[in-house]
């Protein structure tokens, strides 16, 4: 069992150094993955890319010659491109711009509305003598 083990190929274990390439190549089995992440199993592109690539390590060709390599024989639509700064700042970017919308829409419709307008109030008007009486008697009973 160890000897079987032991006697993977480069496309079932492959190294470090074959999945830092393999990330740069898009997959032609039809998947949207890379090389080194293709799931399909007995995938007819991957795995004899990973060999290809090892064998391309072991004759000491650097990553860029193995993907240019890769690019020429089978066009520029295999490179994948490691994502920019912008393609790390669109994302939170998008979200502060929504909260803005949302802080700005709430604070335009989530007025408080104003209170009616009463008029002055004059603190010698006869109708509040009465409440003024019945308030002078409610505090002396609570003594």
């Amino acid at each position: 069992m160890a000897a079987v083990a032991l006697a993977q190929t480069a496309s079932q274990k492959p190294s470090t150094d074959v999945r830092r390439v393999g990330m740069r190549l898009a997959c032609q089995c039809g998947c949207k993955d890379s090389v080194s992440t293709c799931s399909m199993l007995e995938c007819g592109f991957s795995k004899p890319a990973k060999e290809r690539i090892a064998r391309m390590q072991a004759v000491g060709m650097t990553d860029d010659q193995i993907v240019q390599g890769f690019i020429r024989d089978y066009g520029a639509g295999i490179y994948l491109a490691p994502p920019s700064a912008f393609g790390w700042i669109v994302p939170y970017a998008s979200v502060g711009v929504g909260l803005v919308f949302i802080w700005l829409f709430l604070k335009k419709y989530r007025k408080p509305k104003p209170l009616p307008e009463i008029g002055p109030i004059d603190p010698d008007d006869p109708a509040l003598d009465k409440y003024k009486d019945q308030i002078d008697r409610d505090l002396a009973n609570m003594e």
